[in-house]
């Protein structure tokens, strides 16, 4: 990167060539390690110290002063920033990415390896952690980016026999025990999958509540709302599957996820 962004360059370029170029150096980086191994923060602050002083550095070489913060230059265009990439942030969201690969992924080889490796839990969804000592470092350290993926993952139900009623993110955006705490806490069932609350004896099916005791008069707008937020959803004899959150189309687009 020292060699492609030479200070001699940047006196026969504008702010936007020079930006331009070091979009263009990001492309040489290899992602492919970024994508499995943690980038120490030493590198990446090195690495970043050189676009800085490229960007806003002197025609003459000599160091001017830095009109933007760095945060706001890699925040997206649209936020007022220019559009560059945080190296953190990439390698982060590069690591990210093999929780969502795994969360979709059906009868890839590298997942049975996984699985065999680590086991699973929750239904398939996930591994479990990796507490060996040799030959996990790799999974161990991607493991470190579930909180925030998950955070940004939901639940679209089919059979709903993989997806649990009250603590998955399924129906919307929402957690249905935090959406509704009052009647999560008189649930018979706190890990219940979707399945469990769906009857097919109704009409047409429907959902059926249930509760470890019956509900009082005040508590009937709780259940309706409840039963508002459920009534555009219905289980299928399709797969559970999940999806990005902002996306809904079960694709997840890393500019999206590193702001640029």
């Amino acid at each position: 990167m020292r060699r492609k962004l030479a200070l001699w360059k940047r006196q026969f370029l504008s702010k936007g060539g020079r930006i331009t170029l070091i979009k263009s150096t990001l492309a040489s980086i290899p992602l492919y390690q970024m994508s499995l191994f943690r980038m120490p923060k030493s590198v990446a602050r090195r690495l970043e110290k050189l676009q800085r002083n490229f960007l806003w550095g002197g025609a003459n070489g000599g160091n001017k002063a830095h009109l933007i913060k760095w945060e706001v230059v890699c925040m997206d265009k649209k936020k007022g920033g220019l559009g560059l990439r945080k190296l953190i942030w990439l390698n982060k969201a590069l690591l990210g990415k093999w929780i969502w690969r795994f969360a979709r992924a059906k009868e890839e080889l590298w997942k049975k390896v996984l699985e065999a490796k680590y086991g699973q839990e929750e239904f398939g969804w996930r591994t479990r952690k990796a507490n060996g000592v040799f030959g996990v470092g790799v999974w161990k350290e991607i493991l470190k980016e579930s909180t925030w993926c998950w955070d940004n993952m939901v639940f679209k139900v089919g059979k709903g026999n993989k997806v649990r009623f009250w603590t998955n993110p399924w129906c919307g955006n929402n957690v249905l025990s935090e959406a509704f705490p009052d009647l999560f806490s008189m649930a018979a069932q706190r890990n219940a999958i979707v399945e469990d609350y769906w009857d097919q004896n109704l009409s047409q099916g429907g959902w059926s509540l249930r509760l470890l005791r019956d509900f009082n008069d005040w508590e009937l707008g709780l259940v309706d709302n409840m039963l508002v937020e459920l009534r555009n959803y219905r289980v299928s004899m399709e797969e559970d599957s999940v999806f990005w959150g902002e996306e809904r189309t079960g694709c997840l687009k890393l500019r999206k996820r590193i702001g640029c």
